[in-house]
């Protein structure tokens, strides 16, 4: 029987990529698993081609913790073109409906975003990822088919209006998991008395990272240039997606124990729900939940 085949080699962390403009989130991921030579990588988030911003990679044992970047908050900035409503509520569809545009106040439009602010029902849009019966909503909606979608319900943290002229404005998003700001941008032109789509979207936080520690793909291509060991240079640790979690520390015994799974106490521990688990200060084994007895039970371990 023949070996199977090398696709790549062992890499763990987490690039912080500036996703351009053009490109689909796995487009982007797949460039960079090809630069890394990595063999196993994965994203955490989609960003639609139209938007850009930070998207966090994680490579090897990192897509572990890839499930709670997902879940993480998100911030963007965006533009809104009142007056024009779209077939995929941004830029990139065709204008299926023209609205005149009232003439707006500042504290107007503030009044009106405050509306949105908070916990949300939002319808989400024929063009995503969602499946319906198994088919992706955006195919379907390519063919020209929409079907039924249900409302969910997601938390708008904070929703800021940075700037605006006659038919447009710029805002400044804090959102949950699974918040569409394509919707959300569509709703806002509704309440305004006109019609909407999103012009231009940004992500600037996802989780705990910033736009501004991101890196480019032409600058990662420069640097794959100079080998793998200038690339690995950009790569953060694991755990931090998971800094804003209490760390816990455990001896070398009781570590032993917790990388079998089993859940292990630990004497006057004051966190509670999920931790992150080091043996002794430097050493990330994975994360943890803690018990009412006290105990920290394994939940995603690292390999070894």
């Amino acid at each position: 029987m023949s070996r199977r085949r090398n696709k790549g080699r062992t890499v763990n962390g987490i690039l912080l990529l500036d996703k351009p403009l053009g490109i689909t989130s796995n487009k982007a991921l797949q460039i960079v698993k090809r630069l890394f030579n990595a063999r196993k990588a994965g994203h955490t988030g989609n960003l639609d081609p139209m938007a850009s911003g930070v998207l966090p990679i994680c490579l090897g044992e990192a897509t572990k913790m890839s499930a709670f970047l997902l879940d993480a908050d998100k911030r963007y900035q965006g533009t809104i073109k009142l007056g024009e409503r779209t077939t995929s509520a941004d830029a990139e569809g065709e204008v299926i409906e023209r609205l005149p545009v009232p003439r707006l106040q500042d504290q107007q439009i503030k009044a009106v975003l405050e509306q949105f602010t908070g916990e949300i029902e939002q319808i989400p849009p024929m063009y995503s990822a969602l499946k319906h019966q198994g088919q992706p909503l955006y195919k379907l909606a390519r063919e020209g088919i929409e079907v039924e979608r249900k409302p969910r319900t997601v938390t708008i943290f904070k929703l800021e209006l940075l700037q605006f002229t006659s038919d447009e404005l710029s805002i400044d998003v804090h959102c949950s998991k699974g918040t569409y700001v394509r919707t959300l941008a569509e709703d806002i032109g509704t309440a305004l008395g006109s019609c909407a789509h999103l012009n231009s979207l940004v992500r600037t936080r996802a989780g705990p990272f910033e736009l501004d520690q991101a890196i480019t793909l032409e600058q990662l291509e420069a640097l794959a240039k100079q080998g793998v060991s200038a690339l690995d240079q950009r790569l953060l640790p694991m755990e931090n997606a998971l800094l804003d979690w209490p760390a816990v520390e455990l001896a070398q015994e009781a570590a032993h124990y917790f990388c079998k799974g089993q859940p292990v106490f630990v004497p006057q521990i004051s966190s509670t729900g999920w931790v992150r688990i080091y043996e002794g200060k430097e050493r990330f084994l994975g994360v943890g939940a803690v018990l009412d007895d006290g105990r920290v039970a394994p939940k995603r371990l690292l390999s070894a």
